[in-house]
């Protein structure tokens, strides 16, 4: 089988790449040799098929991953999908910290990337949690009840930019960090910005 073509676009990612740029390069060459379209999406390299996203390659100070954009409903006989953080529904990362580990485990990441396709184009989605099925952290809860307006202004956000909110003030662990996340994006909700508006 031949391998999909380096896409130009998106040569600069690994151009610029210091940290990870062997570990990029070796997952590079395994995506495109699993016949996957090469795009440059949210500034890095995104493999599709037939225009829907697979997998992403990201790197991060401790480690580089492919990210699968429909990780949760992969099959893992390996046990190596792993969760970014409780919030994140769907996607799921394989973490590398070196190019030997990447070579090792070739096999089995293109098994998984072969899963991925398969999943992609059986049309299969994922099943994601309503709003109403996350929990609302108290310091959030407590300003909603303080400020009818922001409760009314919060309802009427979209539910990704909701998701947003409630992911952004539920991440810290300190209680005083979560309440001063609240005081700095309630004037944001008030105004119907989303998160990074």
């Amino acid at each position: 089988m031949t391998s999909s073509e380096k896409n130009p676009k998106v040569d600069f990612f690994f151009n610029k790449a210091e940290k990870w740029k062997d570990e990029f390069e070796k997952l590079r060459g395994i995506l495109l040799g699993c016949k996957l379209t090469e795009e440059l999406k949210w500034g890095v390299p995104c493999y599709t098929f037939h225009s829907g996203n697979v997998v992403l390659i990201h790197g991060f100070k401790e480690y580089c991953a492919i990210l699968f954009v429909k990780g949760s409903l992969l099959p893992d006989p390996q046990g190596i999908l792993v969760q970014q953080t409780k919030n994140v529904q769907a996607a799921r990362q394989i973490r590398f910290t070196n190019v030997q580990e990447i070579a090792e485990m070739e096999t089995t990441i293109t098994n998984y990337i072969y899963d991925a396709i398969e999943v992609e184009s059986s049309g299969k989605a994922v099943d994601y949690k309503k709003n109403t099925d996350f929990d609302i952290p108290e310091e959030f809860q407590i300003k909603l009840d303080e400020l009818p307006g922001l409760k009314t202004a919060f309802a009427a956000l979209t539910p990704g930019r909701q998701r947003q909110y409630i992911t952004h003030f539920t991440e810290p662990k300190q209680s005083k960090t979560r309440t001063a996340r609240v005081e700095k994006y309630t004037p944001f909700i008030l105004n119907g910005k989303g998160l990074s508006d």
